[in-house]
């Protein structure tokens, strides 16, 4: 497996941390503001990048010494999603991420999970004419960009 760094004619493939957490929906915007305070999220001319999931149902029982208290019976939480995004290689901002996400989640034992990872990023050459680009099409992305209520970003 490849774990260190390359080019290729379009990319650089570099070395970062993946880090994925788990949580309710409706906590995911309130722990993403935060992380954001502390590193930006970018890649290449964008930045707040992330990734969620669509909503999964959690499957627990809480157990002696859990704030819940111990239960018999199994729970199913519905609505919970999985979110990731891309680091620096960097213990230290790793570390502050990862404290941030604790402290902003609403759970006593948050599903927190970092692998080391390669990923793309472009050159930045000129692809202004490749048909297969968002911007060179009629595509939903560009009807987006244009509306007051568009989350906008990355396709």
């Amino acid at each position: 497996m490849v774990d260190q760094a390359f080019e290729t004619t379009s990319v650089r493939m570099e070395r970062m941390c993946l880090l994925t957490f788990q949580a309710p929906s409706e906590d995911v915007d309130r722990i993403l503001a935060e992380v954001v305070q502390i590193t930006p999220l970018t890649m290449g001319n964008y930045d707040s990048n992330a990734w969620q999931s669509g909503p999964g149902i959690e499957r627990y029982r809480p157990l002696e010494g859990a704030a819940a208290g111990p239960e018999a019976t199994l729970r199913k939480r519905p609505g919970t999603v999985e979110v990731s995004f891309e680091l620096p290689d960097e213990q230290r901002l790793i570390e502050r991420v990862i404290e941030t996400i604790f402290g902003s989640h609403s759970y006593q034992e948050p599903v927190i999970r970092l692998q080391t990872i390669v990923t793309a990023r472009s050159r930045g050459l000129d692809d202004s004419t490749n048909p297969n680009r968002w911007w060179n099409t009629t595509g939903d992305w560009k009807n987006k960009r244009a509306s007051p209520d568009a989350d906008g970003g990355q396709p």
